[in-house]
């Protein structure tokens, strides 16, 4: 998608935690976009999203608990986020 970047180098990714920003270039835009990414979500009943205090952004952390419909809910929303914000 080029809604989403992550703001780590490629070599550096992890496959647990998943940070990712909208691509808002304007940083007061970019922080109230996310802001209101974590609330949508977490209307939606995904939780925990809001990303490390230094990076910002968002952040998804697929440990072994996180069944693949968990995945699938996170993916779905992110589109329709994308759709209504993009």
């Amino acid at each position: 998608s080029d809604f989403y970047r992550s703001p780590v180098e490629k070599d550096s990714r992890s496959l647990m935690n998943i940070p990712f920003l909208t691509r808002e270039a304007d940083a007061e835009k970019a922080a109230a976009l996310n802001k209101e990414f974590v609330s949508q979500a977490e209307k939606a009943g995904l939780v925990n999203l809001a990303g490390h205090r230094l990076v910002g952004g968002m952040r998804a952390s697929l440990y072994n608990a996180m069944d693949i419909q968990g995945v699938r809910a996170l993916i779905d929303f992110m589109k329709r986020f994308e759709h209504t914000h993009g």
